[in-house]
């Protein structure tokens, strides 16, 4: 059989089928076994291949699932670090209980990793975690690992961070970001360097802040006008967004205008204001 084939190249190739017939909706769980047997490869594309299968059969198969824990648990530790990201992927994709048991150690590790790209996939990965267990990741303090994470030094992992505490907060209605005057001006400071995404979830996660004085509204929005120019729509709306939900902070205290919007701040961000109490 293709599957128990010596030959990489002919395995996967093999594991290709089977995903291809996975995906027309034929029912190929009867391989289980067999795919699960090809994980055990240093090859990242076979590797790939086999965590997609096991993903979507796992909730079918939860007792056959549980073999391929110590693969993951060893692949999280593995020199590459593509391969480390993947297997705590997988393993916060696979939605089963007894697998969280496993997810606790290789998460601790993987959110605190030296590569930037395994940290970004684990931030994701504890709001996975939270939606299946809340109390644990809560008990395992991976909430304030998030929020060390916002301080990264890389703009991806701290967009990641803000994304997966944003999630959560929207999962449990609480306000888990809870955004300070040193988390804003990392936010802010992250927000030139990361994805147009990464924007888009930092921007959303300012929209909910409220300014504690003028100066500070002037800032924010100062920093955010940029992105009113920006060539994804997504990141023009939340930078409006944020310009309105700053402009509503400012209508709420009874302190004159002006000292509030200096005549500094650009008349685009005046005119977007204004336009919202137009409308």
């Amino acid at each position: 059989m293709e599957l128990h084939s010596t030959d990489r190249a002919v395995k996967v190739d093999a594991v290709k089928k089977v995903i291809a017939s996975m995906t027309v909706g034929k029912d190929v769980s009867m391989l289980f076994t067999d795919v699960l047997n090809c994980v055990q490869t240093g090859n990242i594309e076979l590797k790939k291949l086999v965590y997609l299968y096991l993903i979507n059969y796992a909730k079918t198969q939860p007792e056959l699932t549980l073999l391929a824990v110590n693969t993951f648990v060893k692949d999280a530790s593995d020199a590459n670090p593509l391969i480390r990201a993947l297997a705590v992927r997988t393993m916060g994709c696979i939605r089963v209980d007894r697998i969280t048991e496993y997810l606790c150690e290789p998460l601790s590790r993987a959110l605190r990793d030296d590569d930037p790209y395994v940290r970004k996939t684990a931030a994701v990965c504890v709001a996975k975690l939270y939606d299946i267990n809340p109390e644990l990741v809560v008990e395992r303090g991976f909430l304030e690992v998030l929020h060390d994470l916002i301080s990264d030094s890389n703009p991806s992992v701290v967009a990641n961070g803000v994304a997966a505490l944003s999630e959560i907060a929207e999962t449990s209605g609480k306000d888990v970001m809870k955004i300070s005057a040193s988390v804003l001006q990392k936010l802010l400071a992250a927000l030139n360097e990361c994805t147009e995404w990464g924007q888009v979830f930092i921007l959303d996660s300012l929209a909910k802040y409220t300014p504690a004085d003028g100066r500070e509204a002037e800032g924010i929005i100062e920093r955010v006008t940029p992105r009113l120019q920006h060539a994804n729509s997504a990141v023009v709306m939340s930078a409006v967004k944020v310009i309105v939900s700053v402009h509503r902070a400012v209508m709420r205290v009874c302190v004159p205008r002006t000292q509030w919007f200096p005549s500094q701040i650009s008349h685009t961000c005046i005119l977007v204001c204004l336009c919202r109490f137009l409308i």
